[in-house]
């Protein structure tokens, strides 16, 4: 069987896991909702009535919220195998692999910088296990490896971790101490021997196709442009950001959200043009949309800044230019990259992260009390950790630091195993998408070498 058979009988495979996934996901809702609808019928009618009969009334409600929430443990154990975006990884073409096929595929090299983060290398490491389990990757752990593996003998890890390293997926890396958060940049300079250093080496001696750290972001760029070198024709790097919006599975991609607090038109020129090809070749959109970050969608808005990189993003030809993006806009779905300056990306990036835990707590605050209020929190529940889900940073994992010769994917400082799994998918996705490959071709562009 070639390897154009093979894959169109796994992509219809996949399509079918992905009907049977519906069904019974449509099912279970259809169960859900008529328990849930009989239950506040029950409460209406327990608030009319007085004395031992709303007493028992009362009983038989917290008895149905009971059931429906055993319903729902049960729909969630059930469909659990195939509730990992069964659509977006049908739709990205990703991580549609079986053990067969996954045995067969190349896996991938991963350089991990352990000793960055708040909480390294624990978390860190925990992340990189699971992560092996889940994609065709190798990882390239890298930190002191005695304080590594007293870590993972702490949270009970240390028999996993000695298994993938006989399986030779994972490889243990020693180095010296790590920059601290509160460190300068500059420091990658003196501290050689530093974990992102030395996993910075690892790709640009072609041992590694990616770096990972959750470290000094400042850091991790000055180790990247000093070890493996800026893209010709990029004056600096940007980080972008995946920000969710109205559409699951179309986030945008917002660039610089931190490695340049000050700009020049020309920077911002050319994180549409990194972009642009990110978008085209990680997010699968076909013509994506351009916008500048803007305090209105006129032309004549904005700060000199603004008004010169719009002159220069509006002559260019090869991308579309949407023109201005108000902040209301960034998450609305009109544009797949939004650029602005770090400083003002940043401040959006921080923003952003707490909307999540915010939203919930007000949506807890209204809810009603007594009964009632109960009975009606034990139905929106899922409901409440789909929408944390989709507004939880720790689900994107990282940003790409766009702009140097190598993938190299920048986490939160507060970084846990789930943040670490979501960026090492990114990282892999890079990799697999053959980023390099096009971020290259933009030295030939006329408005890079002018």
């Amino acid at each position: 069987m070639g390897k154009e058979t093979l894959h169109k009988t796994n992509k219809l495979r996949a399509i079918r896991r992905l009907v049977i996934w519906y069904k019974r996901n449509s099912a279970v809702t259809t169960i859900v909702d008529t328990a849930a609808s009989s239950a506040v019928t029950a409460s209406n009618v327990a608030g009319n009535v007085a004395g031992n009969v709303v007493s028992s009334a009362e009983s038989v409600v917290n008895t149905a919220s009971s059931v429906v929430s055993n319903a729902s443990s049960i729909a969630k154990n059930t469909l659990q195998p195939l509730v990992f975006d069964p659509l977006k990884r049908l739709q990205n073409n990703e991580n549609i692999l079986n053990k067969e096929e996954e045995s067969q595929s190349n896996r991938i090299w991963i350089a991990v910088d352990g000793m960055g983060g708040d909480y390294a290398p624990g978390p860190i490491l925990e992340g990189c296990l699971e992560a092996i389990s889940r994609f065709p990757i190798n990882i390239k752990f890298v930190g002191k490896i005695q304080k590594v593996k007293n870590a993972a003998e702490k949270i009970g890890l240390l028999e996993s971790l000695q298994k993938e390293v006989e399986k030779n997926r994972l490889e243990l890396i020693d180095s010296g101490d790590p920059i601290e958060m509160n460190e300068e940049a500059t420091s990658v300079r003196k501290k050689k021997n530093a974990s992102i250093n030395v996993a910075m080496d690892l790709v640009r001696n072609n041992k590694a196709q990616a770096v990972y750290s959750a470290g000094n972001s400042g850091a991790m760029m000055a180790s990247a442009i000093f070890r493996i070198g800026r893209l010709k024709g990029i004056d600096r790097p940007a980080i972008g950001a995946l920000f969710p919006t109205r559409d699951q599975t179309r986030p945008v991609l917002v660039l610089d959200v931190g490695a340049n607090t000050d700009c020049k038109p020309s920077y911002l020129h050319q994180f549409a043009l990194l972009g642009n090809i990110y978008a085209k070749d990680v997010l699968q959109v076909k013509e994506p949309r351009i916008g500048l970050l803007n305090i209105g969608e006129e032309e004549c808005k904005g700060n000199d800044l603004s008004l010169k990189t719009f002159e220069l993003l509006s002559n260019e030809k090869s991308f579309e230019f949407g023109g201005n993006c108000e902040g209301r806009d960034v998450l609305s779905g009109s544009f797949d990259v939004v650029v602005c300056d770090g400083f003002t990306g940043n401040v959006l990036l921080k923003f952003l992260e707490s909307v999540g835990g915010v939203l919930l707590d007000i949506l807890r605050s209204e809810l009603p009390r007594g009964r009632r209020g109960k009975v009606g929190s034990a139905f929106l529940k899922s409901n409440l950790l789909r929408i944390k889900k989709r507004l939880d940073h720790a689900e994107h994992g990282g940003a790409l630091l766009l702009g140097v010769n190598g993938i190299c994917v920048i986490g939160h400082g507060s970084s846990k195993s789930l943040s670490v799994v979501s960026a090492l998918r990114l990282a892999h996705s890079a990799v697999n998408h053959n980023v390099m490959e096009n971020l290259n071709q933009l030295q030939k562009l006329q408005v890079l070498n002018s």
